[in-house]
């Protein structure tokens, strides 16, 4: 099994910043992409952002040029800086883990967190 730890939600001002960090833990040694995704009350689960472990990086529409994500390998752990806050971003934010890499070993899987609530109100 593999866990996964977000931090760094919370209530900001309309052009404020966050920054949310997650980091996964357990039967892991690398992975091929760990990423963020959001989910509003009567919406459906949206990307926000997406790290692969080559360094590519992917945006959704919505948060391109305020949103940049990045990651630390080693500690299995990608950080998302949010800028420019908008009431729009409000919602749940997962973090998600996939392709995961233990021993010798691949699993095609996919991980999710508990989930962050941000919430942009003034």
């Amino acid at each position: 099994q593999v866990q996964l730890v977000e931090s760094g939600g919370g209530l900001v001002q309309p052009g404020g910043s966050l920054r949310l960090s997650c980091t996964a833990s357990g039967s892991i040694d690398s992975f091929n992409g760990m990423g963020w995704y959001r989910q509003a009350p009567g919406t459906e689960r949206e990307l926000v952002a997406h790290y692969t472990r080559v360094g590519t990086t992917v945006y959704g529409d919505s948060v391109k040029g305020r949103f940049t994500i990045s990651g630390d390998n080693a500690a299995k752990t990608v950080h998302l800086q949010m800028n420019n806050l908008k009431p729009e971003d409000t919602a749940v934010y997962l973090c998600s883990v996939n392709g995961i890499w233990y021993g010798d070993s691949f699993f095609n899987t996919r991980y999710w967190g508990q989930g962050t609530q941000v919430t942009v109100s003034s």
